[in-house]
């Protein structure tokens, strides 16, 4: 299958006959292709993918068809088998990992936290990448950002709640504060919307479409599988299929029913109302 990619138009302005005056290049993959060591499956073949300040892109694919393998090759927690992955003007393999990892915020439903721990802790352990907190490190002036994050996401009524006793809905926008708290210039975001309901999943879009206005030079990147999960903040898509880009750039060029249809192999309708994204199967 001939992969069919709109014009990006992120492109890193270091390339001949880029535009000037965009945004920095946060991310970047170049050649990028990762197989599995033990039998040379290919997990990702000859991706390349641009990321700038400000922009926010969704992954969208079938199970296995690489998104979270993308997430972590720029979430700096995995390598490439062939080609080049640069995170926030660094490349990977020659930086230290665990530095670049603080500068990145991660978000995901598989992060381990103490479910006794109130939420204003929760969100203080991301001052130090720990799982459990480290009270010597935490300043009155941390602390107090641990509380403005909360508010931020609209749940500062949460600080002294169990973090294991709240909703996923709460949970998602908690660990998002976490995330935050140290200042990253990239927010990566593994299937936030797992397992929320309908007013949970609309209470988070909201505070990611809020959390878009107020950080206009933070970037994201979201995995999911449901184009209804998509806030309106959301200018970017990529489409992968087998590993492999079927479509990136532009959301509107690339969320279309032609494109759905050929990365999830059956027919798809994509309508969009208000900024948000409907697809379902259409008829053969």
């Amino acid at each position: 299958m001939t992969t069919t990619q709109p014009s990006q138009e992120s492109e890193g302005t270091d390339r001949p006959g880029e535009a000037a005056g965009t945004a920095p290049v946060v991310a970047r993959l170049t050649s990028v292709s990762v197989r599995r060591s033990t039998n040379e499956q290919v997990i990702l073949d000859d991706v390349d993918w641009t990321v700038r300040a400000g922009e926010h892109w969704a992954l969208l694919g079938a199970n296995g068809a690489g998104k979270t393998t993308i997430l972590r090759l720029v979430g700096a927690m995995m390598f490439p088998t062939t080609g080049t992955v640069e995170v926030l003007g660094h490349r990977l393999g020659r930086v230290d990992v665990r530095e670049l990892r603080a500068a990145i915020g991660l978000v995901s439903s598989a992060q381990k936290v103490p479910p006794t721990a109130d939420c204003h802790t929760v969100v203080l352990t991301g001052a130090t990448g720990t799982v459990q907190p480290l009270w010597g490190k935490y300043d009155t002036d941390t602390r107090e950002r641990a509380h403005a994050l909360l508010a931020e996401l609209q749940v500062k009524e949460l600080a002294d709640r169990p973090f294991g006793v709240c909703s996923g809905g709460q949970r998602a926008r908690v660990l998002i504060a976490r995330a935050l708290m140290s200042d990253p210039s990239l927010l990566l975001l593994d299937e936030p919307f797992n397992a929320l309901d309908l007013p949970s999943r609309e209470d988070l879009i909201d505070s990611m479409r809020h959390l878009a206005g107020s950080r206009p030079e933070l970037a994201t990147v979201t995995v999911t599988h449901h184009l209804e999960e998509l806030s309106p903040a959301i200018g970017h898509a990529v489409l992968l299929r087998e590993g492999r880009v079927q479509a990136l750039g532009p959301a509107e060029e690339v969320l279309t029913g032609e494109r759905m249809t050929a990365c999830f192999g059956r027919p798809v309708e994509v309508t969009r109302h208000a900024g948000r994204w409907l697809a379902r199967s259409g008829l053969n």
